[in-house]
């Protein structure tokens, strides 16, 4: 073990802040396995590490027994009484080992773990740096496609990420050099999988896409309250503002729509319905159930109300599969049961009466 193995050491803790007593303890525990595989898997090994004198001794182990069964990490009471008289029964024997093999097993577990301490290190630094990211959107460059997987290995700022498939929006397809915005889910603080989990279809995405692209949301005078989405094809996006003088809607539409064009490029062309939030629940449901125009919206208990819409409304306000009042009734946290004013002509049950589903 030599002196460049040791400021090996004394580097990786100064520039990757992995301490050096744990690298030496990984250094200990590869060398005792090395060694188990020359003597046999039940050698009992101990090895010492001076980082002081920057040496290493090595020494092999075996319990004094009456009967020798493994001779590998047994010896008998005669044999080690001819070695010294203080030995008995149940006392370790240690004999320091000192082989030709020794030196190429030792500079082998040494380099071994200063290369998995290089890749830990780099681990750590790449969570701290995620980890400072989290739930915040990051921009990234496509460098490969896995085709069979359909996953993308991207290059950021902090090295390499995998977007998953099941990650990306439905439909959506990269070339290689594209630049995408991807939203910071999950940071790994283990020591294997992924570093970091991204996305492109969480509703995160959409509200810091929201941050990024309106003043007056970044500045605090703009405020969004919720989103519920279904990526690739619709999103919800609740604001309210601060400021009477300062129209929430308007200020995420922008003029002639520059605004909202931006984060609908960003996001493929996914529909976004941005809707002004309001205190009152019968307010709020009936502007979440937009593009439909509501005519009333009736509470039936403090999280289900029943929403009555003109006939020619009532298709657009349940939506496609049921996709408008799904969004709308995530977005207020309200179970919404949509009736037109033919059903209600012909289902006369009052409606604190009548059962809620959600259409």
């Amino acid at each position: 073990m030599n002196s460049e193995f040791f400021a090996a050491l004394e580097m990786l803790e100064r520039d990757k802040g992995i301490p050096q007593e744990y690298m030496l303890e990984k250094v200990e525990a590869a060398l005792a396995n090395a060694l188990k595989k020359e003597y046999g898997p039940t050698a009992l090994v101990r090895v010492q590490i001076d980082p002081a004198k920057k040496d290493i001794h090595v020494y092999r182990q075996r319990e004094v027994v009456e009967v020798v069964e493994d001779p590998v990490c047994q010896i008998s009471l005669e044999e080690a009484r001819a070695i010294s008289k203080r030995y008995d029964i149940g006392k370790m024997v240690e004999n320091e080992v000192k082989t030709k093999n020794l030196r190429r097993l030792s500079a082998g577990a040494a380099k071994s773990v200063i290369i998995q301490g290089i890749r830990e290190g780099e681990r750590r630094v790449m969570q701290e740096a995620y980890e400072n990211k989290r739930e915040e959107i990051i921009t990234t460059t496509v460098s490969k496609i896995d085709p069979d997987t359909g996953n993308v290995i991207l290059d950021t700022d902090n090295g390499t990420a995998v977007l998953r498939k099941d990650d990306q929006i439905p439909g959506e397809t990269f070339t290689v050099g594209d630049k995408i915005k991807v939203f910071v889910m999950e940071v790994n603080k283990e020591s294997k999988g992924a570093v970091v989990t991204l996305s492109r279809t969480h509703p995160g995405l959409v509200r810091r896409m929201f941050e990024l692209e309106i003043p007056e949301i970044a500045d605090g005078v703009v405020i969004v309250k919720g989103v519920s989405r279904e990526a690739g094809s619709r999103s919800k996006v609740a604001v309210f503002s601060r400021d009477p003088d300062v129209d929430a809607v308007g200020a995420c539409i922008g003029s002639h729509r520059i605004r909202i064009d931006a984060i609908l490029n960003e996001l493929r062309g996914e529909k976004i319905d941005i809707v002004r939030y309001s205190e009152q629940p019968e307010e709020y449901v009936a502007a979440a159930l937009a593009p439909a125009t509501v005519q009333s919206v009736t509470m039936l208990t403090e999280r289900s109300c029943r929403a009555l819409v003109d006939t020619d409304q009532l298709s657009l306000a349940i939506g496609k599969e049921g996709q408008n009042v799904r969004l709308a009734a995530r977005l207020t946290g309200i179970k919404i049961d949509i009736k037109s004013e033919q059903d209600v002509l012909s289902d006369p049950v009052p409606a604190e009466e009548d059962p809620i589903a959600e259409s």
